[in-house]
């Protein structure tokens, strides 16, 4: 059983319609009708905002359709893999060399007419992807953002949101020449690439982007040296009043912070971690949501928050008094 089936059976037995479950998802009865008839693949799994739509509307689980999506889309993966890359098509690849750098233009040209979809001409599509995409995605419920993308296009704002779900399906594999005429051309303004480093710099459009300049650097690290965490942070982890209540995201956030010349201590480690859960530190759809707030009471909370005071006032005590700390 897949997905369309199992939407094409929940809409006979509620005797609703194609255009129905549009509505409820937000997108177009031409998007519906083409996963239905299997002419789309069903949307990536990661898309929960249209699967919960759905399942809400066919009075569903909530991860039914998504486990369904999943399993469907991994086999339709193992049957592509053997076949060989297909090169890009000719007006996305001109767009690509077209947004690059002027002094670099015909450098990076000669090397992608030297192999079809070679690995640098792969690595370099898959980035522009990766910034666009990861705009898109965070924009999605943006109903402003939307309603501009759809003006720019003139679409409705349906066809937009479509439009927007089917790119966030695509990869470096599958790029169309629509989604690039959509989504590449207007929001990328230009790149650059060190061929030395493979280091990339893209400069966004700023009247559809929040930010201006996304940088890609590849670097080689010792493994030890990556492994290794700070020892403030081990510190941190060892004071339950400060950590007690952290998810494994947010650790996992802080065990990667990086720090060249300083050390940081473990007041360091809880300050960032109340940095991550408040909400004015984030705009609304930032990739950076690693904290869901938690419902509390006052109470509840005035007891932690002076717990967390005297551990810190005990750690400061022991760290100016190292002496007294270990006789």
């Amino acid at each position: 059983m897949d997905v369309s089936l199992v939407i094409k059976n929940r809409l006979q037995e509620l005797g609703l319609e194609q255009k129905d479950l549009a509505v409820a998802a937000g997108v177009t009865e031409s998007y519906i009708s083409q996963v239905l008839t299997r002419k789309k693949l069903p949307p990536a799994p990661e898309r929960t905002d249209i699967y919960v739509k759905m399942a809400k509307f066919l009075k569903l689980p909530s991860d039914r359709l998504s486990k369904l999506a999943d399993l469907q889309r991994r086999e339709e993966f193992k049957r592509s893999l053997g076949d060989p890359p297909a090169p890009l098509y000719k007006e996305v690849r001109e767009l690509i060399i077209k947004k690059c750098s002027a002094e670099k233009q015909k450098q990076i040209r000669e090397i992608f007419e030297k192999q079809a979809f070679g690995e640098l001409e792969r690595l370099v599509t898959q980035k522009l992807l990766d910034v666009t995409k990861r705009i898109a995605r965070d924009e999605l419920e943006n109903e402003d953002w939307l309603r501009s993308v759809a003006k720019l296009r003139n679409q409705s704002y349906e066809e937009a949101r479509t439009i927007i779900l089917e790119f966030l399906d695509t990869d470096a594999f599958n790029i169309s020449v629509g989604h690039c005429t959509a989504f590449l051309a207007p929001m990328i303004e230009s790149w650059d690439i060190d061929l030395t480093t493979f280091g990339m710099e893209v400069s966004l459009n700023r009247l559809l982007s929040p930010v201006q300049v996304v940088s890609f650097q590849f670097i080689e690290r010792d493994g030890d040296k990556l492994a290794q965490a700070e020892p403030g942070f081990e510190e941190f982890l060892g004071l339950p009043d400060l950590s007690g209540d952290a998810t494994e995201e947010e650790l996992e956030f802080l065990r990667n912070l990086r720090f060249k010349h300083r050390q940081p201590t473990a007041v360091y480690y809880y300050r960032e971690l109340q940095n991550l859960r408040d909400p004015l530190h984030f705009r609304d759809g930032s990739l950076l949501q690693l904290h869901k707030r938690r419902d509390a009471n006052s109470a509840e909370k005035e007891k932690q928050l002076d717990s967390r005071k005297r551990a810190i006032r005990r750690w400061r005590k022991n760290t100016t008094n190292p002496k007294k700390r270990n006789n």
